[in-house]
C-alpha cells in the first residue's frame, strides 16, 4: 500500500464507523450505534477503503471480517480517535459544560456530583435527571449527554460496546410503602414478606428498562409481581401523584425521595442489591470527567460502597460487570 502524506487527509468521522465496524463485525449494529442508516455506514467504509487504498473488511451473505490491512490499521485508527477527543476537549477548555445525568435530586449520582463540584468548583458540571440508564446511554452515544449512572448489566452488549464506565456502589435495595400497609411498622422487610405482592418497578418505561430487568429477576420464584406496565413518569411531583394516586407499592433504592403518606424500609433475607456504575462515551475526554472519576473513588473508597454484604443478592452478571463475588 502506497499513501501520499501530503494528500492524504481522513476524516475521524470514517475512522470512528471503520472501528465500530471492526468492534461489532456487523453493519446492522454498527449503524444503529452511530444513528447512521446502514447504507450510509457503507459508504463512509467504501470512501475510507478508498483513501487507504485497501479492503479493510472482508463480507460475505453471512459474516464481516477484518483483513489482515484492517486487522493491521485498526489500532493507528483507535489512537487517532483518542487524540481527537483529546484536541476536542482541549479547545473546549473548561468553558464546555459537562451534561451529568444523576436520575434523581436523591441518588449515588447526585452525591458524586455534589463531591467532585465540591473539589473542582472551576468546572461546569450540569446536573440533568433523566432516571433510567437505559434512556441515558441513548443520549450518551448520541451526544446528547456527557455522564450517566446506573446498572450496565441491564444494557444490551451492541450498547456498552460504545461505552466506559467506572463500578460506584452497590446500592441496597428497598420496598416503599403507604403508612398505613401491614408491613410499614417493620423495620426491615423480609422478601419472603412481601408474597402475593404487586410492586411497581417501571415497566412500560423504556428508559428504565434494566431497572424493571432488575426487579424480575428478584421477583422471580417469589411469588412478587411486578406492576403493569404505565407510562414513563417524570419529575418528582408526578411520580409522588401517581403512586399515591394508584396505591402502588414501589421497588427502590436505600438512595429514594421522600414521599408524604409513605415509608422506605430496607429489604432483607437475603438483602437485594442494585449496582450503580459511572457511565460516559467511550473515548470521552473532559476535566469534569476526571474530577467526576476522582470524586466516585473517593466516596467508593471512604464509605464502602462497594463492599458486597455476606448473604446478599446479586445476578451473576453484575457481580462481575462491578468486580465483585
Amino acid at each position: 500500500m502506497s499513501v501520499s502524506y501530503a494528500s492524504f487527509d481522513v476524516e475521524p468521522r470514517l475512522l470512528r464507523a471503520f472501528v465500530t465496524v471492526a468492534e461489532e463485525l456487523h453493519f446492522t449494529r454498527a449503524a444503529a450505534r452511530l444513528y447512521l442508516a446502514q447504507q450510509a455506514l457503507s459508504r463512509d467504509i467504501r470512501r475510507l477503503e478508498r483513501e487507504v487504498g485497501a479492503e479493510l473488511f472482508s463480507r460475505t451473505t453471512r459474516a464481516v471480517a477484518l483483513t489482515a490491512e484492517g486487522e493491521r490499521l485498526l489500532p493507528y485508527a483507535r489512537r487517532v480517535l483518542a487524540a481527537y477527543e483529546e484536541f476536542a476537549a482541549a479547545c473546549a477548555g473548561e468553558s464546555r459544560p459537562l451534561l451529568v445525568d444523576v436520575g434523581g435530586p436523591v441518588s449515588t449520582g447526585r452525591r458524586v456530583l455534589a463531591e467532585a463540584r465540591r473539589t473542582a468548583p472551576r468546572l461546569e458540571l450540569v446536573a440533568r435527571y433523566h432516571s433510567g440508564l437505559t434512556g441515558a446511554a441513548e443520549r450518551i452515544l448520541a451526544g446528547r449527554l456527557d455522564v450517566s449512572f446506573g446498572r450496565v448489566a441491564g444494557l444490551s452488549a451492541d450498547v456498552r460496546a460504545g461505552l466506559e464506565y467506572l463500578p460506584v456502589r452497590l446500592e441496597r435495595m428497598a420496598v416503599l410503602l403507604s403508612d398505613d400497609h401491614s408491613l410499614a411498622g417493620c423495620d426491615r422487610v423480609p422478601l419472603d414478606a412481601l408474597r402475593g405482592e404487586t410492586l411497581y418497578a417501571g415497566a412500560g418505561n423504556p428508559d428504565t428498562a434494566e431497572w424493571t430487568d432488575l426487579a424480575e429477576r428478584l421477583f422471580v420464584g417469589r411469588g412478587i409481581a411486578v406492576a403493569e406496565p404505565f407510562p414513563g413518569i417524570e419529575g418528582e411531583e408526578e411520580f409522588v401523584r401517581v403512586i399515591r394516586k394508584r396505591g402502588w407499592a414501589v421497588l427502590a433504592s436505600e438512595e429514594f425521595i421522600e414521599v408524604p403518606g409513605m415509608v422506605l424500609r430496607p429489604l432483607v433475607d437475603p438483602v437485594p442489591l442494585s449496582p450503580v456504575a459511572m457511565v460516559w462515551r467511550r473515548g470521552l475526554r473532559h476535566p469534569g470527567l476526571d474530577a467526576l472519576r476522582d470524586a466516585a473513588g473517593e466516596l467508593a473508597g471512604a464509605r464502602g460502597w462497594l463492599a458486597r454484604p455476606s448473604g446478599s443478592w446479586l445476578p451473576d452478571a453484575d457481580a462481575a460487570g462491578m468486580r465483585v463475588s
